[in-house]
């Protein structure tokens, strides 16, 4: 419980935040319906984003002690006012060219047009976090070192095809282009820079992460895992946006008041970072050794879903039960493999 107290602590907070906000126009009754819409959005992140956690976590848990903690402190406040609030904003200033300072005004005082200009740029949104996770899951299934394969000899076979040099690039790339041929003409080149800036974080974070891990053995330990943890640290970030485009965009078809989205998305991320921690502490990948793997396959999925849906509406739910079945079996094989290989 105790890598949860500050989840509720965080929960209690944006509850009350959420219940003085909504009394502010609608009384004691608005005040209910905004921390009852808070709990509903937080629910929504935590069942959306349990995959993230998974993944957040095999990458925690090769950080030092400090730098979890900032993860768990500093990276919620970067994920909820940065990623949850501010970044929305930014994007539909860029789109629209209003400004920062107008967007924010219109998004607190005129939430409509707030949410119709987001959804209109959900195109690029979608590119860039599908592209980025795309990536994610391809360095995943090409990893040529992994010695457990959740699909046995197929999975050892793709495996095998990362000894092509930036197999994942190519592929990843590729798709994008492929995915062009079902978008207007006048919105292509959008999606596509979006969907190339994606690869392109995704290799600069990567690539600069193995860098500090490979430093040379003269350099002190300490050195070189401050800034392995710093490249993870920020790895763990763009990681934890690419998930939340979906999210905040999902939320406007619940509310339309930014200020309980925020409230609300706060809860569910803050439970998400507690529950990675908390999968960390209690070596929970280690004992179910295919989560990660499904968790993976997850990513994977919610990256074909948000490049499809540049074309085609799907909803949330969808997306949240199949990374939740895929959970669901990665835990069940884990359990099988443990029973066959006990003793």
């Amino acid at each position: 419980m105790q890598h949860f107290r500050l989840s509720i602590i965080v929960t209690i907070a944006c509850l009350i935040g959420a219940f003085y906000w909504g009394s502010i126009t609608g009384g004691i009754k608005g005040g209910i319906m905004g921390a009852f819409i808070a709990i509903i959005l937080g629910v929504l992140e935590v069942s959306l984003s349990f995959d993230n956690a998974v993944v957040n976590a095999s990458i925690l848990k090769r950080m030092d002690e400090r730098w979890q903690q900032y993860f768990l402190t500093w990276g919620i406040l970067i994920a909820v006012f940065g990623m949850r609030l501010l970044f929305p904003i930014a994007i539909v200033a860029a789109a629209t060219g209003i400004g920062f300072a107008g967007v924010a005004d219109m998004a607190l005082h005129d939430p409509d047009t707030y949410s119709k200009h987001l959804d209109a740029s959900h195109v690029q949104i979608a590119a860039f976090g599908g592209m980025f996770l795309l990536m994610v899951f391809f360095s995943f299934i090409f990893d040529e070192g992994k010695e457990l394969h959740w699909l046995g000899k197929i999975e050892e076979k793709i495996a095998s095809f990362g000894k092509l040099e930036s197999i994942e690039i190519i592929i990843a790339l590729s798709l994008l282009l492929i995915t062009q041929n079902w978008l207007p003409q006048e919105i292509r080149l959008d999606a596509l820079v979006a969907g190339v800036s994606g690869v392109i974080l995704f290799v600069v974070v990567d690539s600069l992460s193995a860098l500090f891990e490979d430093e040379e053995e003269g350099e002190e330990l300490a050195s070189v895992l401050k800034k392995g943890s710093i490249m993870s640290f920020l790895y763990l970030e763009v990681l934890d946006a690419s998930f939340s485009f979906d999210g905040v965009i999902g939320a406007f078809a619940i509310t339309q008041d930014v200020v309980i989205i925020m409230l609300g998305l706060a809860i569910g991320a803050m439970f998400v970072r507690s529950l990675t921690v908390f999968l960390v502490r209690q070596g929970t990948l280690d004992e179910y050794v295919f989560l990660e793997h499904g968790a993976h396959y997850a990513i994977g999925t919610l990256a074909g879903i948000m490049l499809l849906s540049m074309t085609h509406e799907i909803p949330e739910v969808v997306t949240g039960l199949v990374g939740a079945v895929l959970i669901g079996l990665s835990v069940f094989s884990s359990i099988r493999y443990k029973e066959a290989h006990a003793g």
